[in-house]
């Protein structure tokens, strides 16, 4: 989501004059895209601007936007004072405007303070230009908000209300998206699979964007179980475009500590969505999120998310240990978890979680697998992409021709050897053959 904000606030700024820049050292104004869902990724914005000031004495503007500038708007002047705008998700399409004023206040006054942090009447899609296309692959915003109030979270705060967008206005920008070169998109939301924008639903919406003529993938994120309808899950088996990958976050094994999350729904409820949609697609990859050491956390909750974590065998997953959030109803929970106890439990935890991966990597050696080439690696005639499974692949192609023309399109992929975090692999052997065939007939 973030990703996807900061490339929409440089396509609202571009009619102003603004390009990005490689290095803050050459930028006339910084924007800091913040996160507010863990402690540490807040606090790393201050520390952040701290690294920003001397630029600040240079002239140069410095704006923070995103969550944490919804949460603590008054906190960040009073902690950086140099720092010129703050603006919250929700008022992006008014960044030009913002900018504006707070160079005109800094020409009069030597300082500017604006802050926009209010959820505006309008929604900030209906004055957004169209995106910007960068390769094959785009992200999509459908939905923002979320009305769960997890007790860890902070998202209803800093996002507001769910909010889905019009199915016509998706259906729009993802046939531009096509137009302008995209093959795969992914449908981004806070509780993505809670849209309503389409009287069927995310569902109906999957089903309506597998028409556009040119879309290869459909993937969506992130999900909450309680919004995996029966017919969401039926899309899986149905539409070939959707991905076999599906990042369905749990938080916990055990039903007492959902229970505490506010989660309302149970191990049991969870268990059952996936062998659902494993019913419907077998060879779907699963991903998840986990939170460690959340208030009242016992050995044997600990125990229980262990056992389900060896049940389900994610492909991937995200762990944490828990982190109070201010104005979250766990942050005032009497029974906090010690730090310590809260880092043994992770390190148990994602040591689990890793040989899954690992094992889960593994059993592609020998399989010819399409692979989206999204964007160059890092060695010589190097392309990187994705499987349908989300795994990274590295393949090394014949010259830096083949690597150029390889790039944004789908190509099989012979793996023959697999890591915690990638793949690696050959040209399919007829892929290979044309390719050097092509490279002759030009020498």
């Amino acid at each position: 989501m973030n990703v996807y904000d900061s490339a929409r606030m440089a396509d609202v700024m571009a009619p102003e004059g603004y390009v990005s820049t490689e290095t803050a050292d050459d930028a006339d104004l910084v924007i800091l895209n913040t996160c507010h869902i863990r402690e540490k990724a807040a606090e790393k914005v201050y520390s952040e601007l701290g690294r920003l000031r001397d630029s600040e004495e240079d002239g140069t503007m410095i704006a923070v936007a995103g969550c944490v500038a919804q949460a603590e708007g008054d906190e960040i002047m009073r902690r950086a004072p140099y720092v010129d705008l703050v603006v919250g998700p929700q008022s992006y399409h008014r960044l030009p405007k913002l900018v504006a004023g707070a160079v005109a206040e800094r020409d009069r006054s030597g300082r500017s303070r604006v802050i926009d942090t209010d959820f505006p009447a309008e929604s900030k899609f209906d004055f957004m230009p169209a995106a910007q296309v960068s390769g094959p692959s785009a992200f999509l915003t459908i939905q923002e908000g979320c009305d769960k109030f997890c007790a860890f979270c902070v998202v209803p705060y800093t996002r507001g209300a769910e909010f889905s967008r019009p199915v016509d206005a998706v259906l729009n920008e993802a046939q531009q998206l096509v137009s302008d070169g995209v093959i795969e998109i992914t449908l981004l939301g806070q509780n993505v699979n809670a849209y309503h924008g389409d009287d069927d639903g995310l569902a109906g919406l999957i089903r309506k964007l597998s028409v556009i003529n040119g879309l290869e993938r459909i993937r969506y994120t992130t999900s909450h179980p309680r919004d995996m309808t029966p017919d969401l899950i039926a899309v899986h088996g149905e539409v070939p475009q959707l991905m076999p990958y599906l990042h369905l976050p749990i938080q916990s094994g055990s039903d007492s500590i959902l229970a505490r999350m506010n989660r309302k729904h149970g191990a049991d409820d969870y268990l059952k969505t996936i062998d659902a949609l494993r019913a419907v697609r077998p060879d779907i990859a699963l991903s998840s999120d986990f939170i460690v050491g959340h208030p009242g956390e016992t050995d044997a909750d600990f125990d229980a998310t262990m056992a389900l974590i060896k049940n389900v065998e994610y492909a991937q997953a995200y762990s944490f240990k828990y982190s109070k959030r201010p104005g979250t109803p766990a942050s005032d929970m009497d029974d906090q978890i010690p730090e310590e106890v809260k880092s043994d439990r992770l390190a148990a935890l994602q040591a689990l979680l890793n040989e899954q991966q690992l094992a889960f990597n593994k059993q592609t050696i020998g399989a010819a697998i399409p692979v989206l080439f999204e964007r160059r690696g890092k060695l010589p005639n190097q392309i990187a992409g994705r499987s349908p499974c989300m795994q990274a692949v590295h393949v090394t192609c014949p010259t830096e021709e083949a690597a150029d023309r390889y790039f944004g399109k789908t190509v099989p992929i012979h793996i023959t050897d697999a890591f915690a975090n990638s793949l690696t692999g050959t040209l399919d052997d007829g892929v290979a053959a044309e390719s050097t065939q092509r490279e002759s007939a030009r020498a």
